[in-house]
C-alpha cells in the first residue's frame, strides 16, 4: 500500500521537483508584491486625509499636501514682465521635507490621484503637485468630489480628469494681479507713509468702502420727526394698536421732499395732532383678509452662510469658514470613525443634487410628515455671476442631527452644524401659511390709521428653521374680529419722537453682503480680506462694527488721488469678471494682465514723483513718560490704540491707552477707565488695577441716580437696545428691575465658562501625567 501523499515525489526527482516548486513560489510571491502596489492619494489637509483613506481601503494610501507645496518667492517680484509674465515659482520654505516624503510615496505607488479642494485654488495646487510628483497635467490624475462621504469618494476615483488649466491659469493670474499690486505699490506706502502697510486689490477696495461710509456717517444731520399711534378697542375687546398712515389725504413720512408727505417735526406738532386726533370718531373703513405664504430661503452659499452665522451667531467671517472647514473636513464620531458632515463649503451655488433632494425627501416624510414636503423639490435660482461649481453648502446627511451629534462636536461647531442642517432642511420643505387681517380706519374727515394682524396658520419650514433675517420665530398679532362700518374707541394715544438715523457701520454680515452684491472678490477671499486689513492697522473692530483707523484715510485718500482704479468698485469687480472668463478658456491670462500692468506701471512712476513723505496726524497725550519726561502720544497697533513715547528708538516706551470715562470707582474712587480683553471686547474697569478689581461690562454713565446718587450703567443687549440702571446693587431702583434677570444669567455663563476651563486644565494635566507614566 502507498502512503505517500498525493502529489508528493521522494527521491531526487522528488527533491529536485520540490525545489523548482519553491523557486516558482518566491517568483509569483515577488509578482505578487510587485501588483499589490498602492495607489496614491493627495489631498490638503491632514484632517481630509484620514477620513478618506477610512473610506478607500487598503490599497489606498491618502497623503495631505497642506495646501501650497510651490508659490512666488516671497523675497523677490517673481513676474518676469518681459517675457509673457513669466512666473518664477519655488518650492514654499520649510515644506522640503513634505515633498522628499510625497515624492518616496509617489515612486512606489502604482497610481496617483490629486484630490485638492474643487475650486480654482485647488486646481492650481493640483497642477503645481503634478510638476513636483513628475505627472503629465494633461493624463486622468485629477479627481474631485464635493463632500467627504463614502459614496462620493469611491464614485470620484471611478472618473479621474486631466487637471483643468483654464481654471489653473485663472489662479495663476489672480495671483499675479495681487503680486503686481502688493509689489509695486506697498514700497511706495513704506516710503511715503509708514514701514509695514501693504495695498492689494482686493483689500484696498474694501478698505475705501468703510472710509466712505464713516464719512457718510460724519457728514450726516441728522432731523427730528414724529410719528402717532393708537391703542384701540371694539367694545370691550382687547387692546389692539393702530398707528397713523395719512393726514388731510396725504402720507405721514420721515421727508418731505416732493410737498405731497405730512411731517410731524417737532413735540408741539405731534401733541396738538394728538389732541384733535383723539376728539375724532373712529370708523373701520375697510377690513382685508388675506392668507400670505412665506418660502423659505435657499440652503447656504459662503457667503449667505458668513452673513447668518454673523448675525445669528456673532461669529466673524474667519471663524465661520474654519468651523466650516472642520465640519468638512470630517469629525470622529465615536465607532463610526472621522466623518464628513457637511459639503464644500466654498461655493457661491444654491444648487442642490438630486441625491440630496431625495434623501431629504425621505428624512422630512418620515419625521415631519406629508404636508411639510413640496409635491416637487424646491428649486433656487443661482445668481448670474455664480461659477456654480460645486452644490450649496449642505449637510451630508439628514440623518446626522444636531441632537445625535452633540456629544461629538464642540459648542461653536454644533452651533454652526446647526444652522447649516435647520437651512437645509427648511429648504426643502413647504411655505408657512399666515391668515392676515388688514384694518383701514377712518378718524373724522382729516386722518386715516391702519393696524395689521397676522397668525400662523401652518408652520412649514419655520418649524425648524426661523429665517435668514430673525433670530427668533415670529409672534402672532391678533386683532379682534371686525367689519365695515364698526366704532372703535380710544384707550390710549402714543405720540412718539424719533431722529433720522446714518447709515450703520459695517459689521461682518453687512460687510460680506456689500462686498458680494458689488462683486468684489469671490466668497472663499471675504474671510482673509477682513483679516488682513485689521492686520495692517487700516480698520478696527469695535462693538463688532468696523471703523476706518487715521491711517486707513490717509491710505485711501491717496490711493484715491493716484490709483483711482485700485480704488474704484466697478474697475475691481470688472477684473472679478475678467478672471471667470480665463477660467472658461475665453480670454487669455497674459493678454488680462498686460492691459493692466502696462498703465499701471506708468502711474505709478509718476505718483513715486508726485508724492512727498505723508506726516499721520499725532495726537499727543497728557501722560508723561517715566523714563524720559516726554509727553506720550497716541498709536495705532494692531490692537487698537496705544500710547508710545515720541522718542523712539531712542526710548521704547509703551503703555495701554486707558480712555477715561469720568466716573469715579465705588470701591476705591480711582477712575474707571475703558479697557479691552485680549480678543479685544471693550470693558470697564478701576485704573488701579490690580490692586482694585472693580470691573464691569456695562457703561459707565456721568448720569446719576435720582434715589441714592451713584451713577448709572448702560446695558447693551444683542438686539442694539440699551437699559439703563443704578450701579448700586443695593438702590431701591433695582428692586425688580429687569436687569436683575440679565445680570444673573451674565453671572452663571460666566461661572460655567469657568468651570469648563478648570475641567479642561484638569484634563490636560492627567493628559500630561498618563504621557510621562507610559515615557518612564
Amino acid at each position: 500500500m502507498n502512503c505517500t501523499p498525493t502529489g508528493v515525489l521522494r527521491g531526487s526527482d522528488g527533491l529536485a521537483a520540490t525545489k523548482a516548486s519553491t523557486a516558482t513560489k518566491t517568483k509569483a510571491k515577488t509578482k505578487t508584491k510587485a501588483k499589490t502596489k498602492k495607489t496614491l492619494v493627495v489631498v490638503e489637509s491632514p484632517a481630509k486625509a484620514k477620513t478618506i483613506e477610512k473610506y478607500l481601503g487598503r490599497k489606498y494610501m491618502v497623503r495631505a499636501s497642506m495646501g501650497h507645496l510651490r508659490d512666488l518667492p516671497k523675497s523677490q517680484f517673481g513676474i518676469d514682465v518681459e517675457h509673457d509674465f513669466a512666473p518664477k515659482y519655488i518650492n514654499i520654505r520649510g515644506k522640503g521635507d513634505l515633498i522628499k516624503a510625497l515624492k518616496k510615496d509617489a515612486k512606489n505607488a502604482d497610481k496617483i490621484y490629486l484630490a485638492s479642494d474643487p475650486d480654482r485654488e485647488g486646481e492650481a495646487i493640483a497642477w503645481h503637485l503634478a510638476f513636483i510628483l513628475g505627472l503629465d497635467p494633461d493624463s486622468d490624475c485629477r479627481i474631485v468630489f464635493n463632500e467627504i462621504t463614502k459614496p462620493a469618494i469611491q464614485e470620484a476615483v471611478k472618473h479621474p480628469r486631466p487637471i483643468n488649466l483654464d481654471q489653473v491659469d485663472a489662479q495663476q493670474a489672480r495671483r499675479m494681479l495681487d503680486r503686481i499690486v502688493g509689489y509695486k505699490l506697498s514700497p511706495l506706502l513704506w516710503r511715503k507713509v509708514r514701514k509695514g502697510l501693504s495695498a492689494g486689490r482686493v483689500q484696498s477696495v474694501t478698505v475705501r468702502l468703510i472710509c466712505d461710509r464713516e464719512k457718510e456717517i460724519q457728514a450726516f444731520k441728522s432731523d427730528e420727526y414724529w410719528t402717532v399711534g393708537l391703542k384701540l378697542r371694539k367694545g370691550k375687546s382687547a387692546m389692539f394698536q393702530a398707528d397713523l398712515t395719512q393726514v388731510d389725504g396725504k402720507k405721514l413720512a420721515v421727508k418731505d421732499d416732493d410737498g405731497k408727505k405730512f411731517v410731524l417735526h417737532n413735540e408741539k406738532e405731534a401733541l396738538s395732532l394728538t389732541e384733535d386726533l383723539a376728539a375724532q370718531q373712529l370708523v373701520v373703513e375697510n377690513v382685508k383678509r388675506s392668507e400670505r405664504k412665506r418660502k423659505p430661503a435657499a440652503p447656504f452659499t459662503t457667503s449667505s452662510l458668513q452673513q447668518d452665522a454673523a448675525r445669528k451667531l456673532g461669529f466673524i467671517s474667519r471663524k465661520t469658514m474654519m468651523l466650516a472647514q472642520q465640519l468638512y473636513e470630517g469629525i470622529e464620531l465615536g465607532r463610526h470613525g472621522a466623518t464628513g458632515l457637511i459639503t464644500y463649503m466654498r461655493t457661491d451655488s444654491t444648487r442642490i443634487s438630486e441625491l440630496a433632494q431625495n434623501e431629504a425627501k425621505s428624512f422630512l416624510l418620515e419625521h415631519f410628515g406629508g404636508e411639510y414636503v413640496p409635491a416637487k423639490p424646491n428649486i433656487y435660482v443661482t445668481g448670474k455671476k455664480a461659477q456654480d461649481a460645486h452644490e450649496a453648502i449642505r449637510p451630508t446627511s439628514l440623518e446626522h442631527t444636531p441632537e445625535l451629534l452633540e456629544k461629538y462636536l464642540n459648542k461653536d461647531q454644533l452651533k454652526l452644524y446647526t444652522l447649516i442642517w435647520q437651512r437645509f432642511a427648511a429648504s426643502q420643505m413647504t411655505p408657512a401659511v399666515y391668515d392676515t387681517m388688514a384694518i383701514a380706519i377712518k378718524a373724522g374727515s382729516r386722518y386715516g390709521l391702519r393696524a395689521n394682524g397676522s397668525r400662523l396658520k401652518f408652520a412649514g419650514f419655520t418649524k425648524v428653521y426661523a429665517g435668514a433675517e430673525t433670530t427668533k420665530k415670529e409672534k402672532d398679532v391678533l386683532l379682534p374680529d371686525m367689519a365695515e362700518g364698526d366704532e372703535l374707541n380710544i384707550a390710549k394715544t402714543l405720540p412718539q419722537q424719533h431722529f433720522t438715523e446714518p447709515p450703520p457701520r459695517y459689521n461682518d454680515a453687512s460687510l460680506v453682503k456689500t462686498l458680494e452684491e458689488k462683486e468684489i472678490g469671490r466668497p472663499s477671499t471675504y474671510a482673509p480680506i477682513i483679516e488682513t486689513i485689521q492686520a495692517r492697522g487700516y480698520v478696527q473692530r469695535i462693538d463688532k462694527h468696523f471703523q476706518p483707523t487715521e491711517l486707513g484715510f490717509v491710505v485711501v485718500d491717496m490711493l484715491k488721488e493716484y490709483f483711482k482704479d485700485i480704488v474704484d468698485v466697478k474697475f475691481t469687480a470688472n477684473l472679478e469678471n475678467e478672471l471667470d472668463e480665463i477660467a472658461e478658456g475665453k480670454v487669455h491670462k497674459n493678454q488680462l494682465l498686460k492691459e493692466f500692468y502696462d498703465p499701471f506701471a506708468k502711474t505709478l512712476e509718476k505718483a513715486d514723483e508726485a508724492i512727498g513723505h505723508v506726516e499721520l496726524p499725532v495726537e499727543v497725550s497728557d501722560v508723561r513718560c517715566e523714563r524720559c519726561g516726554r509727553l506720550m502720544v497716541v498709536k495705532q497697533g494692531r490692537y487698537g490704540k496705544f500710547l508710545a513715547c515720541p522718542g523712539f528708538p531712542e526710548c521704547r516706551n509703551t503703555k495701554p491707552l486707558l480712555k477715561d470715562t469720568g466716573v469715579k470707582c465705588p470701591k476705591c474712587g480711582g477712575k474707571i477707565v475703558e479697557r479691552r480683553t485680549r480678543r479685544g471686547r471693550v470693558f470697564y474697569g478701576c485704573e488701579n488695577y490690580p490692586q482694585c478689581d472693580y470691573t464691569t461690562w456695562d457703561t459707565p454713565q456721568q448720569q446719576k441716580c435720582e434715589k441714592c446718587g451713584a451713577f448709572l450703567l448702560l446695558h447693551h443687549f444683542k438686539n442694539g437696545r440699551g437699559m439703563l440702571y443704578c450701579s448700586n446693587d443695593n438702590c431701591e431702583t433695582r428692586i425688580n428691575h429687569p436687569i436683575n434677570k440679565e445680570l444673573e444669567k451674565m453671572r452663571e455663563r460666566a461661572e460655567a465658562r469657568k468651570k469648563r476651563e478648570a475641567e479642561k486644565e484638569a484634563a490636560a494635566v492627567q493628559e500630561d501625567g498618563k504621557d510621562s507614566k507610559e515615557n518612564s
